[in-house]
Parts: C-alpha cells; structure tokens; sequence
C-alpha cells in the first residue's frame, strides 16, 4: 500500500472560465466562488464539514534561483459547484506582502530564465510563460496534451510526460466500437483507482525558444512502462542534469504479474544529444526513485529501498557517481526514511525524514560525517525547497492547515511567511494538542498525540476517539486532512488519541518493519494498551470511547471489532480490510499481501489467522462502513462482506457506498456528506 495515505491529494484543475490575459486590456471574468465563511459560521466558532472546505489548499512550490522569492499555488473550492480554481502566487522568502500572479487559473510554475521568467501550466492546460510580476503572459505554442513538464536549466529543452497508446482495446481487435467489454490476459489491468487505458506515461523531450516547442521526441518510444510510475505520476521522479545534457529518470520495466508482484524501480541516465542511456541502480531489486543532479552535475542522489516486494524497506540516501560509475549509500547506519533530497552544495546534502513521531530537516555530507537534524517542534513539514544557502518548506501541524515556512540552515528555526486561511482560523477555535508516552504490555514506548476540544475542561469527561492509522507502514505525525481532519473531531466534543503503534515509520526500521506477518498482534495490543491508558485519564469518559480509521486503519477497526473486549461503544471503519482470502484475490499491487500477509493463501501462511472475517461471529458493537466503488487497492466489496457479517450477526451497522470516489472521498458534496454521517454515527452511539 502507498506509505502516505493520510497525506493531501493535489487539488485538480476542475473550473471552465471565461477570460482575457492580465496584459490585455478587455476585462477578466471569474465565477464567484463561496469561499468567506458566513455568518452563521463565525459566530459558531468551530470547525464543520462546510467550512473545512472553505480552507484555502497550499499546492506546489518553486524557490527562485536567488533563494529570495517562492511561488506557490492556493487552489479554492466552490461548494454549491464543486468546481476548484487553482492560481500561482509569489512572496519573499523572508515573509511580506504576497503577491497574486494568475487571475485565471495557474499552475505548475517554474523559474526559468535564471530568474527571469516563470513557466507556468495556465487554465486551458497549455503551456505558458510570464514575468516575475505576473505580467506579459504569453502562451507558449506547439505543445498540447501532456501532464508534467520541466524546461532545461538552459533553456533550451523541455521535457514533459504525456500517455501514448500502445495496446489493442477489443473494440479494436473485432471492429465493433460499441462493445463494452475487456480482453484480459494478465496481471495489473486496474491499479489503485482506475482501469487500464490501454497506454503508458512517457517522456517527450523536444527544443523550446521560450515562445514555442518543436521537435518533440519520446525518449520511450515503443515501450510498455511508465515514467513517473503509476499511480501517482509523481513529476520529482525525472529531473534535468545542471548542464542540461542529460534527464534521469524513474521507470518500472515489468509488465503484468512481475509488475504486480515486484517494486523494482530503478533509475535510467538519458543522454540527449545520443540516446543512449544507463541504468544507475542496476543490481538493486527495491525501489530507486527521485534522482537529484548535485549543482556541478558529477553525482546523482536518490532514494533506494534494498528489497524487492517490500515497498516500507529502509529508504536509503545513494549517490551515484556518474564518472566512476559507483554507487555509494550515504546513510549507513541511519534507521529513518530519508525523502525529498536537497543538494545545498556538492558536498551537502538536506533531506527530510519521519522522526519520532514528527516530520523534520535533516543534512548530512557525502563524505561520511553522519547525519545531523536541523529543525525540531511538533508539526510535518514537506516540500522542500532549496536554492543558494535558502530554504523553503511546506509545514503543517493538528491545527495548522499546509503553510509556506523559512528554514534558517544552521540554527532550524523555522518562520511561517504564509497565512492563507488566516480568514478562517480569525473566527473558528482549535484546540490543543499534546505528546503522550505510555509504557505498553510488553515494556516497550509508546508515543501517541491527544488531540483536545477547544474549550477543553479538565474537570469534565469527553468521550474519546482512538485513531487507527494507515499504512500499516506510514507515518504518523501532527498532520492536516480534509477527511481525517483531528480538529474536526475536536471540535464535536470528542477527546482524539491517535497511537505510533508497532509498524509506522518515523520511530526506527525494527520497529516499523515488526508489523509485517502480525497484523493482529503486536500493534492491535498497543492500540488496547494506549485505550485503557486514556481510560484512566479523569477528563475522558471510558463508557464512551469509539474507534475509527480507514485503510490498514479500517482493517484495525475490523479486527478490534473481535477482540476489544468491550472498550469501544461505536467504530467506524472506511476502506478497511476484512477477508485476507478474497482480499488477495482482488487486489492489484500483489507485493504488499506478498509481503505483509506472508504469500497467498493456498500457501497457508500463518498470518491469516488475523483476517478480521474470522472474528466476525465475535462482533456486538455498532460500526459504520464506508467505501468508494472505485477503490482497486482495498477492493469495495471487502467493506459489503463486512457490512453483510455486521447484518446477518444483528450488530448495528450502516454502510457507506459512494459509486464514484476511490480509496478516498475528494468531491466536497461527498465529502460533506461523508462528515455529517461520520458524526451522526458517533453521536448516536457516544453520546
């Protein structure tokens, strides 16, 4: 399963609008979007599903050449149309006036130019080019139809993906083009959350003027492999050489069952100018991903995982050096996963890793002088931006939606330089949030964050939420979520705990890697341990304590639906896994049931003694189920065996089954909705 599920999906570029260039002189038309809280809202002062949707949504960002100037996107959404308008501001590094650069719709922006000009992806998904001011828009012609791009440090190239068909659909294959049917011949027909469309990203590179593109060539041509790799399509998995001599980049070069059973990646060295290419991580069998040209284009760094079919391995810091043609893993002996690498220099090196229940900046030196954590506070921070000596982040915490911060290099401190919903936090009240450790059953740490009311008392009693995470290998930090938002629970009344348990990243590989084979061992007891130690607390009611989660989360739901022992008076699971059997018959990314469930059923390994299905005769506590009928990665219909268990066995129980959303509920009608019936659940039942 991907590690960060709980992590913002990118806001799509959704809106049709009528409009002139700011250089024009006719006037801009937009449509009005429902964006300022109302009345009403104000005066009630505390989060609700409609104004979690009103939250203005931190997109891409871009530090100037100088370091003196970040570019980022702020996408609003229209709740009575759904529809979403994505636009490109500037501020400097060290905070000021922000500066709103797109009218229209803008996304995707680049300095290109050594300053002087930003690319941009403009609201009709062309190409297009400005100056620093926003001004003097010019659309860039000879280019359509691609997803990401990125202009050559020179200036002279771009390369952008775009999906070439390469396989027969049947309609094709009989000549009768209303049939409505596939001809499946083997594995990964459906990942994550759509079908095949018989096609395959790929990379273009082609000449650019900085007013037009020409000579477009696929680097790909003719191959069954994707660049970035599916699902996510993730654009930092191919980057340009400094000289702009070469592109590295990230594919997968497996096909069906190889590619539904194996996660090994690897990184390819293109040479422009002779196509010829080479494989920097041939002989490693995990995933190698993200490379990174140091400033002097000599060395690539990038993120490496050793094991095949294991995609939660030791994410690794490598460098490849492209002379000698060695490769050397920098962060030997460091237990963290290391992401989204920064060269400061030829020699340094900042990164970012889950670390102890937090997402922080960490550096270290080619040359083997360890590993040193730069910043410190409770909060995540993403989205790293580094260029001449300056830095800039992404920061998000339980109560702080994603903001633009500084980070000063040598001493961490860190500077919030946005306030995109200051609108809103003006009016509504957080609550707190603190660190809890407990000592579990069997003597070991356990971190978790307790999530408070505004307006908490110490002397009342709340009921209580534990949060099952995701994952099961992802992190577990003080995060922001527009489903799984904690203030939002908060805000209902409720006392939120959300435990590190056995298996989440950030606390050192042994512990995060225990999980795999022991679903419902060690990290269902750390879960029932963090309960009954919130149950001792004097403000929380232990009559009325619930247990919600979604992914490896809604699957924890299940199996404590068995064995909680009369804890939990509601539980709410979404997406969750609830028949190992059926689920590894349906799945796509066969590496993960590989892995964690020990191999395939008709092998009879001794994990699926955890499959919540075994329990389900055990089940007396009302649960909600939810579900989205696009979801291939969990499959829907392991929430409709729960849900028929739940009815047959007299529990009660309501499921949730929305016909068009995925492993997640993105649209803001069902995501509202999604909220509303969360809470009328809990109320029902905890109140």
């Amino acid at each position: 399963m991907k590690k960060y599920l709980l992590l913002l999906i990118p806001a799509m570029l959704l809106f049709t609008v009528t409009c002139s260039r700011k250089d024009e002189k006719s006037s801009v038309e937009l449509p009005q979007f429902s964006i300022q809280l109302t009345e009403e809202e104000k005066s009630g002062g505390l989060m609700t599903p409609e104004i979690l949707w009103k939250f203005r949504r931190l997109g891409s960002i871009a530090l100037s050449p100088d370091g003196s100037t970040v570019l980022y996107t702020v996408t609003d959404r229209d709740i009575p149309t759904e529809a979403a308008r994505t636009n490109i501001f500037s501020i400097p590094v060290d905070g000021g006036e922000s500066t709103q650069l797109t009218q229209a719709g803008g996304s995707s922006p680049q300095w290109i130019d050594n300053g002087n000009k930003i690319a941009f992806v403009d609201e009709e998904g062309k190409l297009a080019v400005m100056d620093p001011a926003g001004a003097d828009i010019k659309t860039v012609e000879g280019l359509s139809g691609f997803d990401a791009y990125r202009i050559s440090p020179d200036g002279k190239k771009v390369f952008f993906t775009r999906r070439v068909k390469l396989d027969q659909t049947a309609n094709e294959k009989h000549g009768l083009p209303n049939a409505s049917v596939r001809i499946i011949n083997d594995l990964m027909y459906r990942h994550w959350n759509s079908w095949s469309d018989y096609s395959y990203s790929h990379i273009f590179v082609a000449d650019f003027n900085g007013s037009r593109v020409s000579d477009e060539k696929d680097i790909m041509e003719g191959q069954k492999f994707e660049s970035p790799l599916s699902p996510y399509f993730d654009d930092a998995e191919i980057a340009w050489s400094p000289d702009s001599r070469y592109i590295a980049y990230t594919t997968k070069r497996l096909n069906g069952k190889e590619d539904a059973r194996s996660t090994n990646s690897d990184i390819m060295l293109y040479e422009i100018a002779t196509g010829k290419e080479v494989n920097i991580s041939e002989g490693n069998r995990g995933y190698d991903k993200y490379p990174v040209f140091s400033p002097d284009g000599s060395k690539i760094a990038f993120q490496s995982m050793q094991r095949d079919g294991y995609e939660a391995d030791l994410d690794r810091l490598f460098i490849y050096d492209i002379a000698g043609k060695t490769r050397t893993w920098i962060t030997r002996g460091w237990e963290f996963d290391v992401q989204n690498i920064k060269w400061a220099d030829n020699e340094n090196i900042y990164f970012i890793c889950a670390y102890m229940g937090t997402s922080q900046v960490f550096r270290t030196n080619i040359n083997g002088k360890g590993v040193t954590k730069v910043t410190s506070g409770n909060h995540e921070i993403g989205s790293l931006q580094l260029e001449s000596g300056r830095i800039a982040a992404s920061m998000m915490s339980f109560s702080l939606a994603p903001e633009l911060v500084s980070v000063d290099m040598s001493s961490g401190e860190l500077k919030q330089i946005t306030s995109i919903n200051k609108d809103i936090y003006d009016f509504i009240r957080m609550g707190n949030f603190s660190e809890k450790i407990i000592r579990t059953s069997d003597g070991k740490d356990l971190q978790m964050w307790v999530i408070f009311p505004p307006d908490f008392d110490p002397a009342k009693k709340y009921p209580a939420l534990l949060f099952c995470n995701g994952g099961p290998q992802s992190t577990l930090g003080p995060f922001w979520s527009y489903r799984w938002n904690m203030q939002m629970m908060a805000a209902n009344g409720y006392i939120v705990y959300a435990p590190n348990r056995r298996g989440v990243a950030g606390f050192g590989q042994e512990w995060k890697e225990q999980i795999s084979g022991d679903y419902g061992g060690k990290n269902i007891q750390d879960y029932l341990d963090a309960t009954d130690a919130m149950a001792l607390e004097p403000f929380v009611d232990s009559e009325r304590m619930g247990a919600v989660g979604a992914s490896y989360g809604g699957f924890s739901v299940f199996y404590l639906a068995g064995v909680h022992g009369g804890r939990f008076k509601a539980l709410i699971s979404h997406c969750g896994i609830f028949n190992f059997i059926s689920m590894y018959g349906s799945t796509e990314e066969l590496w993960f049931v590989d892995k964690d469930y020990e191999g395939p059923y008709w092998d009879l390994p001794k994990s699926y003694q955890y499959s919540p299905h075994l329990m389900a005769a055990n089940w007396d506590t009302p649960i909600m189920i939810i579900t989205g009928a696009n979801d291939f990665r969990i499959p829907y219909t392991q929430s409709l065996e729960a849900f028929q268990a739940a009815q047959l066995n007299n529990v009660p129980s309501r499921l949730l089954f929305f016909e068009d959303e995925t492993h997640f509920v993105v649209k803001p009608h069902n995501a509202i909705i999604w909220q509303r019936e969360f809470f009328e659940w809990l109320e029902t039942y905890l109140r």
